[in-house]
């Protein structure tokens, strides 16, 4: 068993020469879905766990979260898709198809 439920990973990593996630305000998205599981009260030990991550590798696609174990990747342009992973994928466990990465 995992010590999260869900461990949830977002790329803030910033180039200058190339696309990044950074780019796309990834550093305050995962400030506000950290903070948005601990209003919900699913952060912590058991549950769930935002963190911030180096480069994934997918630059090009735009932002990049990724949620383990589950091995979903997802990108997003605005606070409301954050809401809508940690609505449907965090609390309810289904996949937000129309935010996922190939």
């Amino acid at each position: 068993m995992s010590y999260y439920e869900h461990h949830v990973f977002f790329c803030t990593n910033e180039r200058e020469d190339k696309a990044c996630c950074q780019n796309h305000d990834a550093a305050d998205m995962r400030t506000y879905a950290k903070q948005r599981t601990k209003e919900l009260r699913i952060a912590g030990a058991g549950r769930v766990r935002v963190n911030i991550a180096g480069c994934m590798g997918r630059c090009e696609e735009g932002p990049v979260v990724a949620v383990y174990p589950d091995d979903v990747w997802y990108t997003y342009a605005e606070r409301a898709d954050i809401d809508e992973i940690i609505e449907e994928h965090l609390l309810n466990g289904r996949v937000v198809q129309r935010l996922l990465l190939d």
